[in-house]
């Protein structure tokens, strides 16, 4: 019945669920009924505080009748085989961003879902934020008139909080490129309606001990004129969470006191040490964050011909001819309430959100063109973009 909670099981149960599982335990459309994990303790552990049935593998969780849709929450070089096991049960799938690291990959698992004829959805991504949905209809409404530009930064920690060795290694998905920077170019294109068109960027790799892209910037321009810059800095100095009304990415208030602290915890650590520690991050040993605001991914300006919109945990900011105005994103009780919208939408009523496979497509196009254009000092033309569905 259409008023069932969809009976959801979980690939994975490390960092990427942990940030979702405040979201699951505040809604009552999605019921978690199984999950899959490599470590013991995570399923022991998932058994214990959901009563569903843990797995040691993927394929198995994938046959579960009971499961309708699979949130796929594992390593990005695992999406693909995920991916396609979950499209093979006739499961809907809920696929961590990026959708995948290659595109030819990425080709495939779209591909496969629409032949099994089940959604694909990819996220979460600061797309889904409640700030962004929200910037996204008054820019569609035309309000403010047309959209001219877009500026997007942040600058976080995000090189130096503990890795996996392949997380420091481009070509298995490590770096910000994949990780961080698919999250702004899902919020710009959300915004410019998803037709971007050519991009200019540079990146830097700037630590040898840390050997991947840890910062970039770009220059994107979109079908309608609209033009979008982006830069990204994940070195752990600046912090633009100051700007952003000293909230954290996931919505928390930030704790004085806890500036260089990234860079601390791992002084003197060595590779095992550091990935010892990252699975104190996962199911049945971390703790999820208690958000009080929306999540964002950095400052966000949206230009448009009668006012300017700033993105805020909160709301939107109007900066108009005359007057300045806010208006409220209202925040909870799931703090992720948008993407389990666009998940009970896609299961329950068979409708597609904007981030669909092809979307995820799109924007991995983009991160691969960002490197592309770094590498060669040129433009790169953008052949696989999507618009938005709404």
């Amino acid at each position: 019945m259409t008023s069932d909670p969809v009976r959801l099981g979980v690939a994975g149960l490390g960092r990427a669920f942990m940030l979702m599982v405040p979201s699951f335990d505040a809604d009552t459309r999605v019921k978690l009924t199984a999950a899959a994990a490599p470590r013991e303790e995570s399923r022991d552990a998932f058994e214990k505080e959901y009563g569903g049935t843990g797995y040691a593998t993927v394929e198995e969780l994938c046959a579960d009748p009971d499961v309708e849709a699979i949130y796929i929450a594992t390593p990005h070089q695992m999406h693909v085989d995920h991916v396609l096991a979950a499209a093979r049960a006739g499961k809907h799938i809920l696929v961590e961003k990026p959708l995948a690291v290659s595109m030819e990959d990425a080709e495939v698992m779209v591909s496969a879902a629409k032949e099994a004829g089940v959604h694909l959805i990819v996220g979460p991504s600061h797309s889904f934020d409640p700030p962004v949905e929200l910037a996204t209809q008054l820019i569609s409404s035309g309000k403010f008139g047309q959209l001219r530009m877009i500026q997007a930064f942040n600058y976080t920690d995000f090189l130096y909080r503990p890795r996996r060795p392949e997380e420091l290694r481009t070509e298995e998905g490590g770096g910000v490129l994949f990780s961080q920077a698919i999250h702004q170019i899902d919020v710009v294109r959300r915004l410019a309606g998803g037709m971007a068109e050519k991009i200019y960027a540079m990146t830097g790799a700037w630590d040898p001990k840390r050997p991947t892209e840890g910062a970039f910037t770009a220059l994107m321009n979109f079908a309608g004129g609209c033009v979008a810059n982006m830069t990204y800095s994940g070195y752990a100095h600046f912090d633009s969470d100051i700007w952003m009304n000293n909230v954290g990415e996931l919505g928390q208030r930030k704790s004085e006191g806890a500036y260089g602290g990234a860079r601390r915890a791992l002084l003197d650590l060595n590779p095992d040490d550091e990935v010892r520690l990252k699975t104190t991050r996962t199911f049945g040993s971390g703790t999820t964050i208690e958000a009080e605001h929306n999540e964002h991914f950095g400052p966000v300006i949206a230009l448009c011909d009668r006012a300017d919109l700033r993105l805020t945990p909160d709301g939107i900011e109007v900066f108009g001819d005359t007057e300045r105005g806010f208006i409220e994103a209202k925040f909870g009780p799931a703090p992720r309430r948008t993407v389990l919208d666009a998940l009970v939408d896609a299961v329950r009523h068979n409708k597609a959100p904007d981030q669909t496979g092809e979307w995820g497509l799109a924007s991995l196009e983009v991160c691969h063109a960002i490197l592309q254009s770094a590498e060669t000092g040129q433009a790169v033309d953008l052949q696989r973009q999507c618009k938005t569905n709404h």
